[in-house]
This record gives C-alpha cells, structure tokens and sequence, in this order.
C-alpha cells in the first residue's frame, strides 16, 4: 500500500502542475466539467403532459374571454411550443456549449416535437382557418408558421428560440381574435374534410418513423414503389432488393425522436377530440380516435435501461426501437382507419 501511495505521489508531482495558476484553472475546469455533466442528467429529464383543455382555459382567462371552437387545438400548439423553450435547460438543439453541446436524446426529442407543430402551423395556416381554397389566409397564422420553420439550430443572429417566440405570440394573437365574439375575422373550422387534411400528414410521418425504428436490426426489402401500378414509372433505376440499416450510432436519435413526435401527437388529438367532438360524434368515431391517443400514450413509458438497446428481433436482449415501432405502427394503423371512416358519408 505504502509502495501504491509513493507511485500515486511520484505521479502528481511529475504530470500534474504546482499550485498556482494553472492549477487553479485544472481544478476550475475538473469542477466546470462535473457541474456540466450533472446539469446535463438533470436536463434530459423529459417534460411531462400537460393538460390541454386546463391550457386552453388559462389562455382565455388571461385574455378575458371564453374559449370557443378552435380554443383547445390552438391552446396545445402554443402549450407544445413553450415546452420546447422553458423546459429544463430550455431550447438545447441550438446550444454550442456544454452540457447543452453534448446531449443528443433531448434535442432530438425536441426535433420530434418540432416537426410536429410544424406540420399542424400548416395545416391551422391552410385548412382549418379557411372555408375553401379561394378564402383568405389568417394574417397571424400566415405569418407564424414560417417562424416555426426557421432553422432549428441557429444560435444567435437571429437565435432559434427568438424565432420560435414570434410564432407563439403570433399564435396568441390569432387565437384572441378566435376568441373574440365580436371579431368574425378569425375562425376555424372543425369540418371532417379539414381534419383528414392535417390526419394525412401525420400518417405519412408516422410510417416513416416506424420504417427507420424497424430499420434498428437490419432488413432486406423489396422494392415496393412502383407497385400497383403497371404504367408507374420513376426516375431512375433502383435495385429490387435493397438493404436498410440504421447506423448503431444514430439508433437513440430516432428513438427519441419517436418519443418526442408522440409526445406532441398526444396532446394535438386530445385536442381534436374536443374541438371536433361533434364531427366525429356523427362519424362514431371517438372511439377510433382515443385507441390511437392510447398506443401513442404507451411511447411514453419509462425506459429503464440507461441506454437503447439494440438486441436482435428475437435475440437475448431487448430492442428498445422494435417497441416502439410496434406502438407506433399500430397508431398509424388506426389513423389509417380513422381517415376512411371520416370520408364516409
């Protein structure tokens, strides 16, 4: 023990500086770099729900008025939006300095998330404030949805977050003048044909994030993009069969985007269940959409391992992507059939 210690001595006094400035600034940079990995757990700690009917309410109390067709759906991209930004650590897609710099699960969290309301600034932009193709679009949300397009990982001039801000307060004022009796300009219109719109997008986004979890393990496909068609045609030529493979590094980004993606489809249809109750009430189809709302809900279980496995299909060790996959793809599954019945008569 004694021979350990002398080693130990010989070692510090022969690689480690004296005291004085440079060993104050290792001690500064051994506490900087400690501090930062310990913020960094405690920021990757993931926002919990919030409840979007309680949200809609609190914005219509803060403006003085009452909330209407069109309130809830609003209130929860607004709601989902300031999660991004004053959640723990707040915005860190965009941060260029540790911890900020060296965690990759929450911003990709966040770009799940991201993409979410940006799909639906667009469709509130396209279909649900307007009456038909020809009318006008709303002056706040033409404007806040570019805001929300805005490069997700720009640090300053402008920075990410004050981009992100002007589209929230542009939402706020569209949805005052929503709530507005006394104001016909802004509207929304919770039609059947208008929520298939926005149904479609979130499909096509939800099968894609299920081939790229189901592409953790490896798969030779088929070729399938001309299929059912004899007359399709495309660009050029490409292989019958194809190998798909997530790169090992990049299987907890999707994964985490999968997270964040439902996380925010969660309180979106909680939304639509009540702005559009009556549409799907006379469908019989509220029940299609709470069982989609389920599987999605399921996304968000606590993942115990310290970090995504990737075992096998059928091997010895779990594999965190194929889960989700499965949740995912029967949520998508369901939507696929919530849009059929919504297209009935």
């Amino acid at each position: 023990m004694t021979g350990f210690r002398n080693t130990l001595a010989r070692w510090r006094d022969d690689y480690l500086p004296q005291k004085g400035w440079a060993y104050g600034v290792l001690v500064g940079v051994g506490l900087y770099l400690l501090f930062s990995v310990l913020v960094g757990m405690y920021w990757s700690v993931t926002p919990a729900p919030f409840d979007v009917s309680e949200k809609a309410t609190a914005y219509a109390a803060e403006d003085g008025a009452r909330t209407t067709t069109g309130s809830t759906t609003t209130a929860a991209l607004v709601g989902a939006m300031e999660t991004l930004l004053e959640k723990r650590g707040g915005y860190l897609s965009n941060d260029v300095f540790p911890p900020g710099a060296w965690l990759d699960n929450v911003p990709n969290w966040e770009f799940g998330v991201l993409i979410q309301s940006r799909d639906l600034a667009r469709a509130m932009r396209e279909v649900f404030s307007r009456s038909q193709s020809q009318s006008r679009e709303d002056p706040d949300l033409s404007l806040a949805e570019p805001k929300f397009n805005f490069n997700s990982d720009s640090w300053m001039l402008p920075a990410t977050e004050s981009q992100y801000r002007e589209g929230v307060e542009l939402l706020r004022s569209y949805l005052r003048r929503l709530e507005n009796s006394g104001d016909s300009d802004a509207q929304f219109y919770a039609r059947a044909d208008n929520l298939r719109y926005w149904l479609s997008t979130v499909s096509s986004r939800l099968g894609s994030l299920s081939q790229r979890l189901s592409a953790s393990v490896g798969q030779r496909r088929l070729n399938t993009d001309l299929a059912g068609d004899d007359s399709a045609r495309q660009s050029t030529p490409a292989p019958e069969e194809i190998m798909v493979q997530t790169p090992w590094t990049e299987i907890d980004d999707v994964f985490f985007e999968a997270r964040g993606t439902a996380w925010a489809l969660i309180h979106f249809l909680k939304a639509v269940e009540l702005d559009f109750a009556d549409v799907l009430a006379k469908k019989n189809a509220q029940v299609s959409l709470q069982q989609i709302i389920r599987e999605l809900e399921a996304t968000q279980q606590a993942v115990w391992s310290p970090v995504i496995l990737n075992g096998s299909g059928l091997g010895l060790l779990a594999n965190h992507s194929l889960v989700m996959a499965s949740y995912i793809s029967r949520a998508n599954s369901a939507m696929i059939d919530l849009r059929d019945l919504l297209a009935q008569g």
